[in-house]
């Protein structure tokens, strides 16, 4: 009796097992088909286009199966063999997005891969230097979630020297219309007090020129050197590579799923 009730158990818990690991919830299973980051497979669930075996699903934190059949405007989507991670130096002129529809070159122009991967997070069009590519959505997310503090650095050059009684300010962290922005470590090159080096964790939309413009000066050139783990070490503007297995490793790490 001992013996048939531990196997009965066993086969509860090995049948429980199964069912958890087939389970998934519906943001995530988006995200890691590469359509988009779990932020906006929120988006496209709560607009009412996503269906699970047929019915309309709008309610987030939705738990489906691997086995469902899950759909989007009516297609159906399917779960990626393999993630592709693409380093770029981003040259100047390129938009950052998938599809521009003013024409315009986009980053994923410059890039030549079987799937289909986007950028994490924007820089601005003159904007140069790394930026990553990806079709992980999970990764993607967390990398531009602010709870992660992704290290962003980047090299600054100001239509006139930076006073060192503002460099002091900014670094404290400003609020600027309303917006908050975070204590961040700058260095000024003594030789040329134009240039600027800005060590940020934070993700904001134009965040570098915003903060100098509130001081009074003007970005003439920007380029970011460092996101997380990556530089575009070796890389000219406009090359790419795919990321080393350490570099996705070191990655994954940051941001907790590791």
């Amino acid at each position: 009796m001992k013996r048939e009730f531990k196997e009965e158990s066993r086969n509860k818990e090995l049948a429980l097992e199964l069912y958890s690991k087939n389970r998934i919830r519906l943001n995530k299973l988006i995200a890691q088909s590469g359509l988009a980051s779990r932020r906006k497979a929120d988006e496209l669930i709560a607009s009412g286009i996503v269906k699970v075996n047929g019915r309309v699903v709008t309610k987030l934190g939705t738990v489906v199966s691997l086995d469902d059949l899950v759909t989007i405007d009516g297609k159906p989507i399917k779960l990626l063999q393999r993630f592709d991670y693409i380093l770029v130096n981003k040259p100047k002129d390129v938009i950052c997005t998938v599809k521009d529809e003013k024409g315009r070159r986009t980053i994923v122009d410059l890039v030549n891969v079987r799937n289909k991967v986007y950028p994490v997070g924007r820089l601005d069009r003159n904007t140069t230097g790394v930026i990553l590519l990806t079709n992980d959505g999970e990764l993607a997310n967390r990398l531009m979630h602010p709870k992660y503090q992704i290290l962003r650095v980047y090299n600054v050059g100001l239509d006139k020297p930076l006073k060192p009684e503002h460099a002091k300010e900014i670094s404290k962290g400003v609020e600027i219309n309303g917006i908050i922005y975070g204590k961040c470590e700058l260095l000024i090159d003594y030789k040329d007090p134009k240039k600027v080096q800005v060590a940020l964790t934070e993700g904001k939309n134009h965040e570098i020129k915003n903060i100098f413009e509130h001081f009074g000066y003007e970005v003439k050139k920007l380029n970011r050197k460092i996101f997380g783990n990556l530089t575009t070490r070796g890389l000219k503007r406009g090359e790419w590579r795919r990321l080393t297995k350490k570099e996705i490793h070191d990655l994954k790490r940051l941001v907790g799923l590791l």
